[in-house]
């Protein structure tokens, strides 16, 4: 089973980036499958940004809404880079609404509000699958 197909049913994920030192760093984040690729949306100004910008290394697992991964998850490794053609970035949009629904709507609300919704990035998340 691909990397994708087992992530499909989960809510969120949990994205790790790496700093300079190799360190990683967990965030849980919401997510869609467009195509052979995960999407996620963040603010393009966040450290998991830069951190992706300076090294392209992720490791995404499933996780609840607070980044818990559970007893035993199952780490599936993969490339991270920053989307910039407008029609990439629109289905990633797309498929953020239909999964999400009334949620994404709020938060697309609350972000327009408050002008953060301009410093959205959205991210393509390329996995290996397990071996």
């Amino acid at each position: 089973m691909s990397a994708q197909e087992a992530l499909r049913r989960a809510r969120y994920i949990n994205v790790e980036t790496f700093k300079r030192d190799g360190n990683g760093v967990k965030t849980p984040v919401w997510f869609v499958n467009v195509g052979d690729k995960l999407g996620v949306f963040t603010n393009g100004k966040s450290y998991k940004v830069k951190r992706l910008r300076r090294n392209s290394k992720v490791r995404v697992a499933a996780c609840d809404a607070r980044g818990g991964v559970g007893s035993a998850p199952t780490w599936y490794e993969g490339q991270g880079q920053i989307v910039d053609d407008p029609a990439r970035i629109d289905a990633v949009y797309r498929a953020l609404k239909a999964k999400y629904g009334v949620q994404m709507w709020f938060v697309t609300i609350g972000a327009k509000l408050s002008g953060r919704h301009k410093d959205w990035t959205v991210l393509e998340l390329e996995l290996q699958d397990p071996s």
